[in-house]
């Protein structure tokens, strides 16, 4: 198993099993070996503010998880709610796809891999919102 990889811009902070680490003047290459560890890039972070849509509540839940600040088994069940009342809302293909991932990284408390699949979903959802308010 390779792990998680992760490519660090210079002074990019990573929150790793609740430790913030900062990244140093070059940009650095980072592969994580530790199975299920939390990791949240600080700058794909969303702000209690900012959870403002359904895909933002839902990887909001995720990125609670990943902070350390809500445990897997509590946010479990709202990650799988939030996921099956996205799966109403996207209905093309390639929204599927990535809800499927989310699933299937849920089952297997890959929290990291839902925040990311449910992320591909945020550039769709600005979409829909700005068509509905035309």
């Amino acid at each position: 198993m390779s792990g998680l990889v992760l490519k660090l811009a210079p002074r990019e902070r990573v929150l790793v099993n609740g430790a913030v680490i900062e990244n140093g003047d070059k940009r650095a290459r980072l592969a994580v070996m530790t199975p299920n560890a939390n990791i949240l890039r600080l700058r794909d972070a969303i702000h209690p503010e900012e959870v403002t849509t359904p895909v933002r509540r839902v990887c909001y839940i995720a990125q609670l998880v990943l902070s350390g600040d809500v445990s897997a088994a509590d946010a479990r069940r709202q990650l799988l709610q939030g996921v099956e009342q996205l799966s109403q809302v996207f209905t093309d293909r390639d929204s599927r796809a990535h809800l499927a991932v989310a699933t299937e990284a849920l089952v297997g408390d890959q929290i990291y891999q839902v925040l990311k699949a449910l992320r591909a979903l945020l550039p769709r959802e600005a979409r829909l919102m700005a068509a509905g308010s035309s």
